[in-house]
């Protein structure tokens, strides 16, 4: 459940859980440094009877469309994650839905202030990281995801 106080949460608190993977829903280890692109967007459709008295359409809304969410992490050499949840899928396994539960959490990191859950969540694409023999620079790969529903709570 949301938590609502004057002052905003800050963005860098948050886990992750992807339940129905390789580890069990208390295992926290899909720690990530980033997640880009929660949301949806509902589209709308212009409609005018003929008949009409107005000059202009009607807006009638239609369905919904949920971004793809992109999760990036420092690469830690954790193949269960990431690799071990997208191979199957590039090989046409169509069983590889998760549900993935991100939780903002508060400053103390112990209390989850609000919670976004993907519902369907499939990977899409993995990104290994960009190496450099000139750079000292973490090596972080990303995971792009797709889901079939966003709830907040």
């Amino acid at each position: 459940m949301a938590t609502y106080r004057d002052a905003p949460y800050s963005a860098f608190n948050f886990r992750v859980n992807v339940v129905g993977g390789a580890y069990g829903p208390g295992d926290f280890r899909a720690g990530f440094q980033e997640i880009a692109g929660i949301g949806m967007e509902i589209h709308a459709a212009e409609y005018r009877n003929g008949n009409s008295q107005a000059n202009t359409p009607q807006k009638v809304t239609g369905m919904v469309k949920y971004n793809d969410i992109t999760f990036k992490r420092g690469l830690c050499g954790d193949l269960g994650m990431l690799y071990d949840w997208i191979d199957p899928v590039r090989n046409g396994d169509q069983t590889q839905s998760r549900t993935v539960i991100i939780q903002v959490m508060d400053e103390l990191r112990q209390n989850a202030v609000q919670t976004c859950t993907l519902t369907n969540a499939r990977p899409i694409k993995l990104t290994g990281p960009a190496l450099s023999g000139k750079s000292t620079d973490v090596a972080i790969e990303e995971l792009v995801v797709i889901s079939e529903g966003v709830e907040w709570s």
